[in-house]
């Protein structure tokens, strides 16, 4: 059995790091500046929200050049970075063999009880420091749905929808969410 590090020897985490921790275990990592944090896997209520939201954005997916993604898979915008969106898009130039690079054209990330001021804060701020272009917080709780489109380095809200009220975007593309529908069906 193969002894894996707990925390590197020396210094900050890097995606280094990352490719040396064991695969499968359900567990999410993800480094902030050098920093790891591990969240337990989602429960059925955000499964069924970022399944559905795929779904959606799968029959609405309209450019070509882009790629849309689901968790886990890690986007490392640099060597001590690395989030994994529960949903995204991304230009096919940035798909790696292993992960993806550069910037998002979307980020989607849907809150849990764990993961909730990790998506809120953290997760917003380095999407904004790496210029994803959209940014949409989805609530399975409430449900709602939160978008944010970053102009000039800094995200506005652009939409925001609770139960059965329509959030029409048209950034990155046009598409119309129900937030009920995504934890409903």
């Amino acid at each position: 059995m193969a002894v894996m590090p707990v925390m590197p020897r020396e210094g900050d985490w890097t995606v280094d790091d990352l490719d040396r921790l064991p695969e499968g275990d359900g567990l999410q990592y993800e480094l902030f500046d050098g920093i790891l944090v591990v969240s337990p896997a989602p429960v059925p209520r955000h499964a069924k929200a970022v399944t559905n939201l795929l779904l959606l954005l799968g029959r609405k997916f309209p450019q070509p050049g882009l790629q849309l993604y689901t968790a886990p898979l890690d986007w490392r915008p640099g060597r001590r970075r690395s989030l994994q969106p529960d949903v995204l898009i991304v230009a096919d130039e940035n798909v790696g063999e292993k992960n993806l690079t550069g910037s998002l054209v979307l980020a989607v990330e849907v809150l849990s009880a764990s993961t909730r001021q990790k998506d809120l804060l953290l997760k917003r701020a380095v999407y904004q420091d790496e210029g994803v272009q959209s940014y949409w917080i989805v609530d399975p709780d409430e449900p709602s749905v939160l978008a944010l489109e970053l102009r000039d380095g800094v995200y506005y809200e652009t939409g925001k929808a609770a139960g059965d009220e329509e959030l029409v975007l048209t950034v990155p593309f046009p598409i119309t969410i129900v937030p009920s529908a995504l934890v409903t069906r």
